[in-house]
C-alpha cells in the first residue's frame, strides 16, 4: 500500500475517535458516557474527567473547572471541530495546533500516568496532531487540495 493511503487512513481514523467522543458525549451512546449523563440529557461533557480523573500539580486547576459550561462548550466544539477536520482532510493546520493544545492540557491534568510516569497516548497524539499537517494528509481520501487551492485558504494559510 502506498504511503499516502497509510497516511490518509491514519487521519481518517484518528478523525474518528474525535468525532466519536463527541457523539458518545452529545447522545450518551452508552460507551463512555451514558444516555442519561449525555450533554443533551443536561449533564456536563467534562465533569467526569476533570472532577474525578485528574491528578498530579494541577489537580485544584482542573477541579474548578469541572462542569463549567464554557469549558463544556470549548470541549464539545473542540471535539466535533477536530473529528470533522480530520475526518474531511480539511484546516489541518489549525486542527494540527488545536489538538496538540488540547492533548497537551490533557496530558498535564494526568501526570504522572499510571501505566508510564512521561508517556501516554497524550503525548503520541501530541506528536500525530503535529505530523499530519507537514505530510499533507488531508490530500488523500480528502478534500484537503481544493481546500488548500480555496482563495479563503491562499489569503491566510494558518486554515491550510
Amino acid at each position: 500500500m502506498k504511503k499516502e493511503n497509510l497516511i490518509a487512513l491514519l487521519r481518517i481514523t484518528f478523525g474518528w475517535i474525535f468525532l466519536w467522543a463527541f457523539l458518545d458525549k452529545l447522545f450518551g451512546l452508552g460507551f463512555a458516557t451514558t444516555a442519561d449523563k449525555s450533554w443533551l440529557a443536561g449533564g456536563s461533557p467534562t465533569s467526569g474527567f476533570l472532577a474525578n480523573a485528574v491528578k498530579g500539580p494541577f489537580v485544584e486547576v482542573f477541579h474548578s473547572m469541572a462542569g463549567s459550561p464554557v469549558v463544556d462548550w470549548l470541549f464539545m466544539l473542540g471535539l466535533l471541530g477536530l473529528g470533522v477536520a480530520l475526518m474531511l482532510g480539511v484546516a489541518l493546520r489549525f486542527a494540527g495546533y488545536a489538538g496538540a493544545l488540547l492533548m497537551f492540557l490533557m496530558w498535564i491534568a494526568l501526570v504522572p500516568s499510571s501505566n508510564n510516569p512521561i508517556v501516554d497516548d497524550h503525548v503520541i497524539y501530541f506528536f500525530l496532531f503535529l505530523i499530519l499537517p507537514h505530510l499533507k494528509a488531508g490530500h488523500t481520501f480528502g478534500l484537503g487540495k481544493w481546500w488548500d487551492s480555496t482563495e479563503l485558504v491562499r489569503k491566510n494559510q494558518w486554515l491550510e
